[in-house]
């Protein structure tokens, strides 16, 4: 184990990946000689060199088309997005051609592909530069979605959809690239897609998360446990697909509870945990499931409205207590 940034768990896992497999390349604005807007592939251009480091124009849809085309031939394309919020321009390639592919020719093409970058919130970014976008992506069959929310899951998740046949979103988290954590570097090392872990052990409640939420919801849980209430923190790491069992043996054992997400409300990730629970667990809950979630309206520029409109601890508290009918 080594202690690493979740910025340098997310390189290690790039390095790795490229040393074990020469199709795999990383294509997109500034990942060569800047080394990344974040710093992501720092030192990446020179080890592996300009082919598979590759600088691209301020163009989304057009690198994001080539790494599909790349995919359809035989290489193993990681594409970064400079934020999501630019994504927006890509998404043709991303849900039209990558995602279908596949299906369309009746499997005689495999669309290994990988698009990631950072996601939702970071601070007074204002309202076009602030957006969660999990709900959206995991909407779109053909597609796999994770958001790492700690080190060791940037590196093994990342791995695991480097090495994976399908499209695969990954959802990293602005505020977290400087998070520090125990890493396993051994490079065979993977978690795969598509498997919760329960970040922390309770009786009294189940927390349901994924990505940077999962700092919020353990903050929670560690207040809590000061006043006697001990919660199941479920991370989900995959969005899709989504680890039911996972969620329904945490709320067979606790009967009570509540998602944190960063998204909006409406058609929310909140909103399927919730349709599983109720269609699984039915029988097992003492009260109703509730969400926390991000204000219903565009995220604002203003510090102290930024504050009101973001899901955290106080409010995951406030959740948690109601669930117990403690307030």
């Amino acid at each position: 184990m080594a202690v690493l940034t979740y910025r340098d768990a997310l390189n290690q896992a790039l390095r790795e990946e490229m040393q074990r497999d020469d199709r795999v390349f990383l294509m997109g604005e500034e990942v060569a000689q800047y080394n990344g807007a974040y710093k992501v592939s720092k030192g990446l251009l020179d080890e592996f060199g300009a082919m598979r480091v590759v600088d691209t124009p301020i163009a989304e849809l057009g690198f994001a088309g080539v790494g599909v085309g790349a995919a359809m031939t035989g290489l193993r394309p990681i594409i970064e997005f400079m934020t999501w919020n630019f994504a927006l321009l890509a998404l043709d390639q991303v849900v039209n051609a990558a995602a279908k592919i596949s299906y369309m020719s009746n499997g005689q093409f495999k669309v290994p592909i990988v698009f990631r970058g950072p996601n939702g919130a970071a601070l007074q970014l204002a309202a076009q530069h602030s957006q969660a976008w999990e709900s959206w992506l995991a909407h779109i069959p053909g597609l796999k979605v994770v958001a790492p929310g700690t080190p060791a899951d940037a590196k093994g998740l990342l791995k695991a959809a480097i090495r994976d046949d399908n499209p695969v979103i990954v959802l990293e988290g602005e505020m977290l690239y400087n998070t520090k954590g125990d890493v396993d570097e051994d490079p065979d090392r993977v978690i795969p897609l598509g498997k919760a872990e329960l970040k922390r052990e309770g009786e009294h409640c189940t927390i349901v998360t994924h990505g940077k939420m999962i700092l919020v919801a353990l903050q929670a849980a560690d207040a809590l446990r000061k006043d006697g209430i001990n919660c199941d923190v479920v991370d989900l790491r995959t969005i899709r697909p989504m680890d039911v069992d996972a969620i329904a043996a945490s709320v067979r054992k606790t009967n009570r509870v509540v998602v944190v997400e960063e998204g909006w409300e409406l058609c929310g990730v909140g909103a399927q945990v919730v349709d599983y629970v109720q269609r699984e667990c039915f029988d097992d809950l003492d009260a109703p499931v509730l969400r926390v979630h991000q204000a219903d309206a565009p995220m604002p520029y203003a510090k102290n409205l930024e504050k009101l409109a973001k899901p955290d601890a106080a409010k995951t508290i406030a959740a948690v207590k109601r669930v117990m009918y403690l307030e």
